[in-house]
């Protein structure tokens, strides 16, 4: 299928030249578009900042190390200086990994064994094949909620069994960092 542009300009040309007339009779007309002149932008407009200005992203100031790690006392185990706090426990029959928020004390994310989708793919639930699973759907939950850095402190003394050590090799092959940047202070 061939385009011919003369069907289209004959209309056109034959439009101005009707117009051409109007023009020289009423100058307010225009037949002809022409671009509109742009405004000069202001700088002290454009510069103004509300003083009482009120941050919507909370997360922005996390992920840049700026927002406030509430310290509680040094006594206390876990720490309290964290932004997101990983948790793994196993029971005797169930594997469970929960992420928690500074800011409240229910999970933010969680994935166990007893989650059917699992469940159904593992011959145990308590095995280290569980916790590895565990911990590669609970990285996939982490990116997908935008978590990337997390607090992990294992309780010392089963930090070197085989579970928990595939867990937390799950979750740094995920793309999960178990470590959190240190808090930036801004002078003032």
């Amino acid at each position: 299928m061939a385009f011919s542009g003369k069907c289209l300009l004959r209309p056109i040309i034959g439009h101005i030249q009707s117009c051409r007339p109007f023009v020289a009779l009423n100058q307010t007309a225009r037949c002809l578009s022409q671009t509109a002149p742009q405004p000069e932008p202001s700088a002290d407009g454009n510069e103004a900042v509300n003083p009482t200005f009120v941050n919507r992203n909370p997360r922005n100031l996390e992920q840049m190390a700026l927002a406030v790690k509430e310290r509680g006392w040094k006594t206390t185990w876990p720490h309290r200086e964290f932004y997101h706090r990983l948790e793994f426990s196993r029971t005797q029959h169930h594997v469970t990994a929960q992420v928690f928020s500074s800011s409240s004390p229910a999970p933010v994310l969680s994935c166990s064994t007893k989650e059917w989708a699992l469940k159904k793919e593992l011959a145990s639930t308590r095995c280290v094949a569980a916790c590895q699973a565990v911990g590669e759907v609970m990285a996939q939950r982490c990116q997908q909620a935008g978590i990337t850095r997390i607090v992990y402190r294992a309780i010392p003394w089963t930090y070197r069994s085989d579970a928990v050590q595939s867990f937390s090799k799950a979750m740094k092959d995920g793309g999960i960092t178990l470590s959190e940047p240190r808090r930036k202070y801004i002078g003032t």
